[in-house]
């Protein structure tokens, strides 16, 4: 059976949680790879709004198996909480239902209390993260002193993996003015949260193997966007993992050969959150308008996200650097009623024509787009489940941005509703 990655090709926020609960429908298994719960997701099914941080898309639905994959770094207390807020909207998850990589990196208070502090002190340089915790925890992973998801079943092992951290954490505090980290106060908050996190876990590696030799359909779900991979998104204005389509092998210990389609999630117009270059930002009344229409606020910060046209040069980038099957196209609609339509083709960057962006970051703010124009439509499309439900120009507009891309749409959304989908290619066919 195929298994399908899907992952955003712009700065996140690109509707992914529709699409996953789309397609979620048809798979077994449903498994986050990567990031925090500074990525969110917003589901709507009939009717009922979902909001997720921590948890798979596809915990909403009865009958899967959801999977927080070792590439995720994890806040127990926001996952409780999290998975509290699902019971009480009538969501029932329990250890079959959702499993917890074993050996997954836990943030603490004190990542989130470090991650405020730098923010705070960043001035022009600050990177805009959400503060959550989520970059110093993957620090922590990297310099070998987090404690991870199996440490809370061990109180002695706990105690030795708290004194690695903060002998680490407390010289960083103290340049910074905060107080040192009570170790014994964080070992008792973690023994108290342990017996509720425990019996999630598992070696979800062997669970995810099974899966596949069973012939079960596995959803790998990403979070953020490629362009804030830690690699090849706007570096340093990006978050602090792999967002990229590779991560999913990585991220939950099955191989790269288990991976038989790789959908992007575009949306038909440039959206971010926080700082960083966006060469093609609009700043007038239709960068407004666009954040009107597309109630362009961050799931879990509430932040006003920063609007322009579609970039075709970066989302070709991402598809590569991602190996991207086919894309999924969400908010068309919001482009209803506008005369005219502005495509990025590529940059100019003193002079030279790029087709690229480049690597450096004083580059990167200063290359500017170079714009094709098309003509816009007046009717609606939003609702539409058919190619024959779209305006002539409509369908113009995305067969070009297919063109720029070089990739195919797989999928069209045209509202927030699971239904309002155009299928063109299954990414879960044979």
């Amino acid at each position: 059976m195929a298994n399908v990655v899907v992952v955003g090709a712009q700065w996140g926020d690109e509707g992914k949680g529709k699409i996953v609960d789309w397609l979620s429908e048809r798979a077994d298994v449903i498994a986050r790879f990567q990031g925090g719960h500074n990525a969110g997701h917003t589901l709507v099914i009939d009717g009922k709004v979902f909001k997720l941080s921590l948890l798979p898309s596809g915990i909403v639905r009865g009958g899967k198996l959801s999977v927080i994959g070792n590439g995720v770094v994890l806040d127990p207390w926001a996952l409780l909480a999290e998975i509290a807020t699902l019971r009480g909207q009538g969501v029932s998850v329990t250890p079959e239902t959702l499993m917890i990589a074993e050996n997954t990196p836990l943030i603490l208070p004190v990542h989130g209390e470090l991650d405020r502090a730098r923010e705070g002190q960043a001035g022009v340089a600050r990177i805009g993260t959400t503060g959550r915790g989520i970059g110093p925890a993957y620090e922590d992973k990297v310099g070998r002193r987090v404690i991870r998801v199996a440490d809370l079943a061990d109180p002695a092992t706990l105690e030795l993996r708290i004194g690695r951290l903060l002998t680490h954490h407390n010289a960083l505090r103290a340049g910074l003015g905060l107080d040192p980290v009570d170790a014994a106060a964080l070992k008792t908050g973690l023994l108290e949260i342990a017996p509720q996190l425990l019996p999630y876990a598992a070696p979800v590696w062997k669970v995810m193997l099974e899966a596949r030799r069973t012939g079960k359909r596995i959803l790998f779900e990403g979070a953020q966007g490629a362009l804030l991979d830690v690699d090849f998104g706007t570096y340093p204005y990006v978050t602090s993992s792999n967002t990229l389509a590779g991560m999913a092998a990585a991220g939950t210990g099955l191989g790269p050969t288990a991976i038989d389609f790789v959908l992007g999630i575009v949306k038909a117009y440039a959206t971010r959150v926080g700082e960083g270059p966006f060469p093609t930002e609009l700043h007038d009344a239709t960068g407004q308008r666009l954040g009107e229409r597309g109630h362009e606020f961050g799931t879990v910060t509430g932040r006003k996200r920063r609007c322009g046209w579609f970039d075709a040069v970066l989302v070709r980038q991402t598809c590569a650097t991602s190996g991207v099957t086919g894309i999924a196209l969400t908010k068309l609609d919001v482009l209803d009623g506008f005369e005219t339509l502005r495509i990025c083709t590529g940059y100019e960057l003193d002079g030279v024509r790029l087709d690229h962006l480049p690597t450096a970051s004083e580059q990167q703010a200063r290359v500017r787009p170079i714009y094709e124009e098309w003509p816009g439509w007046s009717e609606s499309t939003e609702g539409a489940r058919s190619w024959a439900d779209l305006p002539g120009n409509a369908v113009k507009y995305v067969r070009r941005i297919e063109e720029l891309i070089q990739c195919p749409v797989a999928l069209l959304s045209t509202s927030p509703e699971r239904d309002d989908t155009i299928l063109v290619t299954d990414p879960f066919a044979d």
